[in-house]
């Protein structure tokens, strides 16, 4: 797949709707969001519980189709990908970071970085350099035989992040990634997360907290499944003063 342009998005959604039932039980969760990120951004994305967060990111990273609208990843419209090709995709093209790590505890630090590529069809030495890589970026470089109930909290959400950017993947979304982290552990991640973005990827932040927020370098809000606001590096730096 080619990489966009410097000013095409990494990801476009357009007038997308998420509806769930029908008639008079239909509950819309999305209601024509529009919405993009390019590459080198952070986008925070905040609302009050049930607004449409975590919905909007998993219709970005094509776990959800939408009712009506469409996703455009790297130039890729989502709807004319077959099954097959949506799962190659998300493999090659997006990483995932979630509040509770998903590391598989059987396998080793290193392991877990490495099963993307190795399920792309990677033979192993080149995917357990690019692995060791990944981890060395997120300062593990020394942890990669280690099993993730060996590690904290902090350092399984960094493998976590490694990862989801391994093999270069340039789209990266991350559902309160923090959650389960005390604030200092919170914020070495979300730094992390930042340098990975400054690096070349595209990212999208779901958070409640203001002050993780503060890191993106523009915040939109949902209510309703609306977008209803958006603020740009200026007024996260001022929710960041805010929040200390």
């Amino acid at each position: 797949m080619s990489s966009p342009s410097a000013s095409e998005p990494v990801l476009r959604l357009i007038g997308v709707t998420q509806q769930y039932g029908s008639g008079a039980t239909a509950v819309s969760a999305l209601s024509g969001v529009d919405f993009e990120v390019r590459q080198g951004e952070l986008v925070a994305v905040m609302g009050p519980s049930g607004s449409g967060k975590s919905t909007l990111l998993a219709i970005a990273g094509g776990l959800t189709t939408p009712t009506t609208g469409e996703v455009v990843v790297e130039g890729s419209y989502l709807s004319e990908q077959s099954p097959k090709q949506l799962a190659l995709l998300r493999r090659r093209s997006l990483g995932f970071v979630f509040q509770d790590f998903n590391l598989i505890p059987t396998l080793t630090a290193l392991e877990n970085v490495t099963l993307p590529l190795e399920l792309d069809g990677f033979r192993p030495p080149i995917a357990r350099r690019a692995g060791r890589d990944a981890l060395a970026s997120v300062g593990l470089a020394d942890k990669g035989g280690v099993y993730p109930d060996d590690l904290s909290g902090g350092q399984q959400q960094r493998v976590a992040i490694a990862r989801a950017v391994v093999g270069g993947r340039r789209l990266i979304l991350a559902d309160e990634p923090t959650g389960a982290l005390d604030s200092v552990t919170g914020e070495m991640v979300l730094k992390m997360l930042r340098a990975r973005v400054d690096a070349g990827a595209a990212g999208i932040l779901v958070t409640h907290e203001a002050r993780h927020a503060a890191f993106a370098d523009r915040i939109v809000f949902l209510r309703d499944g609306r977008m209803v606001d958006e603020t740009r590096r200026e007024g996260a730096e001022a929710l960041l003063t805010g929040a200390r």
